[in-house]
């Protein structure tokens, strides 16, 4: 084993991610160990790198080994503002001290979370049409009618996806329009929901379908965009369609509860929670299906005792992940690990210049993801790769939809 694991540095890198950047943090050791974990500022978390940044000066000098010791000290240091951007820089710094002290140690990290119970996860292809609509300059081919979310149904079979998720879209005259009002696109905020958007929504899910076939698995991610009484509508117009489940925000576990108890589709949230004590009211409820965790903004270390919780109360989990490469080896020890998995997210659909970014990207063969043995996270940046695409001073949701 390395012998001076005491931190000296945590630094912060990003680099152009097409509509959003992606940001990383690099923590080394006296002798030179690297751990690396990835953040997002741009799913509505602003600031979160100087957050990090602040909260860095009481991780140097540290032992890297003791990252419970060290996430339990900047949890009571920042106890007043628990949460929010706060409890996502621990996270994140988490992670890096994670993954460093998995190469000290010479392991995958899924030996730190108890070793991996699967070599193979089973994934679903996110944001399946969606970023072929929405971000067309960075994905292609660009979805312009229900031919082109025929076709991409039918691209998930053929490249042997077992499962796909798509989110809301209205048609005018024949071109799909991201429905968002959620995140303010449009801006909406009764976010009431129509019959228009129920009748495109069925359409737009009948056309995946038709491409996909009848085997393969289709999840509907609604987001923040209606409350109970809107939810309940979009999932009466969907009732008789064969869904995995239906993804749902709300900031109630009652109301949330109150919809899982009328669905006849299966339920998941709570990616946008933050700690066990967060997930807990919801967990009471029995909310939902599924538990959605996010092992960046959570730390995997705790993301962990999440899990356990939601193995308690009989339900599984499932991790957020739409970020970049490392953020899904790091979602991929976590679900090596964690015993009761229901399924992983990731997008295939890639910028063209992703696996310059990285030393390595994830295996996916026939819809799963093989767990690589290599130490840490198994892939790290590429720092001459995040060097040649610098970011850009704007990005993510805070932007989208904003006119300008």
């Amino acid at each position: 084993m390395t012998k001076n694991a005491k931190v000296r540095s945590v630094e912060i890198l990003a680099c152009d991610a097409g509509w959003r950047n992606y940001h990383f943090v690099k923590l080394t050791t006296e002798d030179g160990v690297v751990g690396w974990s990835e953040f997002d500022e741009g799913f509505g978390s602003p600031g979160l790198g100087a957050a990090i940044q602040r909260l860095a000066t009481r991780v140097v000098g540290q032992n890297a080994l003791a990252h419970e010791r060290i996430f339990a000290e900047l949890f009571a240091a920042t106890r007043p503002a628990t949460g929010g951007v706060v409890a996502q820089a621990l996270g994140a710094i988490e992670n890096a001290l994670l993954d460093a002290k998995a190469k000290l140690l010479g392991v995958p990290c899924y030996e730190l979370l108890g070793g991996k119970i699967r070599d193979r996860i089973r994934v679903y292809w996110s944001h399946c049409a969606t970023w072929r609509i929405n971000h067309p300059t960075w994905y292609k081919p660009e979805i312009t009618d229900l031919d082109g979310v025929k076709a991409i149904g039918r691209e998930v079979r053929e490249k042997k996806f077992t499962a796909l998720k798509t989110n809301i879209f209205t048609y005018d005259d024949g071109k799909p329009t991201g429905w968002r009002p959620g995140f303010g696109a449009p801006f909406l905020p009764e976010i009431n929901v129509d019959r228009k958007v129920l009748r495109d929504l069925r359409m737009h899910l009948e056309a995946i379908r038709d491409g996909a076939g009848p085997d393969v698995d289709i999840l509907l991610d609604l987001n923040f965009n209606a409350k109970t009484e809107g939810y309940l509508k979009i999932l009466r117009a969907i009732a008789d369609l064969d869904m995995f489940w239906i993804e749902i925000d709300s900031f109630s576990p009652e109301a949330l509860g109150y919809i899982r108890r009328q669905s006849p589709h299966p339920i998941s949230s709570c990616e946008t929670l933050l700690g066990l004590r967060e997930f807990l009211p919801y967990f009471r409820e029995q909310a939902m299906d599924v538990a959605i965790i996010d092992t960046p903004w959570n730390g995997v270390w705790q993301s962990m005792k999440i899990a356990a919780s939601a193995e308690a109360h009989e339900v599984n989990v499932a991790p957020h992940n739409f970020y970049g490469h490392l953020s899904t080896m790091m979602n991929a020890h976590f679900s090596a690990a964690v015993p009761n998995l229901r399924i992983m997210e990731t997008d295939i659909d890639r910028l063209a210049w992703d696996h310059e970014l990285f030393t390595y990207v994830p295996e996916i063969v026939d819809g799963y993801l093989v767990i690589p043995d290599r130490p840490g996270w198994g892939t790290e940046p590429n720092e001459e790769g995040l060097r040649a695409h610098p970011p850009k001073s704007q990005g993510g949701l805070l932007n989208y939809g904003r006119k300008t």
